[in-house]
């Protein structure tokens, strides 16, 4: 969803605090949804793409470290910035080092938060944008018969046009036939964007069939 706003998640126990970074993320037009507690959160259904959170390290119950623990096991992408009164180095580390964008002591300058939000946002939108890609690779890959998805993986691997066609029991002009589909089909300009492609649809090649 390109053109959906920019929404930023605030997660924080101190109702001045979100009321606060309400008056300033909307200020620069960003959309902004708060809520006291990780488990406020996790009810409410999330905005789309892009978005990003900024989350408060000490919450009651569940702390927000916790949290992208759990979103990093679901293998939920969302770019989160640390905002904490009470931080250490060794927190601040275990943070950075499990993806945090940033991590900001309080108080902290309004341009700070803002400079690492924008940095969140595009990080979000490029990640966003890449899964789409990925969905219509796939999509161009199931659209190719069997033995053209065969023909994809060994041509990945660099095999020649005669190797192939001795290796899954077919004429060389066969094999021609079917590459000439293949690059079509996948929109390749050439072997390498076929490398690439099955690179990311993590092909591996199949074995010989009659």
């Amino acid at each position: 969803m390109a053109n959906a706003p920019a929404t930023v998640i605030v997660i924080d126990d101190d109702e001045g605090v979100r009321e606060s970074l309400r008056g300033l993320l909307r200020s620069v037009g960003l959309q902004v949804r708060d809520y006291g507690s990780v488990t406020e959160f996790l009810a409410a259904p999330r905005p789309p793409s892009p978005r990003c959170l900024v989350l408060d390290v000490r919450l009651p119950g569940r702390s927000g470290l916790d949290l992208q623990a759990e979103l990093a096991q679901a293998g939920t992408s969302l770019p989160i910035i640390f905002i904490t009164g009470h931080g250490d180095i060794p927190m601040s580390v275990r943070a950075m080092k499990a993806g945090a964008v940033e991590f900001l002591t309080k108080p902290f300058r309004d341009q700070d938060l803002l400079d690492a939000i924008h940095v969140a946002l595009a990080q979000d939108r490029a990640q966003h944008e890449e899964g789409a890609a990925d969905v219509a690779l796939r999509r161009r890959f199931e659209d190719l018969t069997p033995r053209e998805r065969q023909v994809f993986a060994l041509v990945a691997t660099g095999l020649l046009n005669k190797q192939i066609a001795g290796a899954i029991g077919v004429t060389e002009i066969t094999v021609k036939v079917h590459r000439s589909h293949v690059m079509k089909k996948m929109g390749a300009r050439s072997v390498v964007d076929l490398v690439r492609m099955a690179d990311r649809l993590k092909l591996s090649p199949p074995g010989p069939s009659g």
